[in-house]
């Protein structure tokens, strides 16, 4: 059995993580609010930031960037696009 949530990203009930997987207050935040789909897109998203800036998680301002990305983008509605991305128009 799956825990479901409301989900701040998709503003509707999703199945929830199943641990806290990112830390501190952030993290359980993410834990009660962003549902699995949803961090499953941010990965996503984070993957293009990463290799779009040539960002280094092993920088302390890099990982502070994409922190503040990711803010943005679950709670935030922001979306990410890169450099050469164009979203398609319906």
């Amino acid at each position: 059995m799956y825990r479901k949530i409301f989900c701040s990203f998709f503003k509707e009930e999703k199945e929830g993580q199943e641990f806290q997987i990112y830390p501190g207050e952030l993290g359980k935040r993410i834990f009660n609010e962003i549902s699995k789909e949803a961090w499953s897109r941010w990965l996503q998203k984070q993957t293009i930031l990463i290799n779009d800036r040539k960002l280094s998680l092993i920088n302390p301002n890099d990982r502070k960037l994409l922190e503040q990305e990711m803010i943005q983008f679950l709670f935030e509605g922001h979306d990410i696009y890169s450099s050469g991305y164009t979203p398609v128009r319906n």
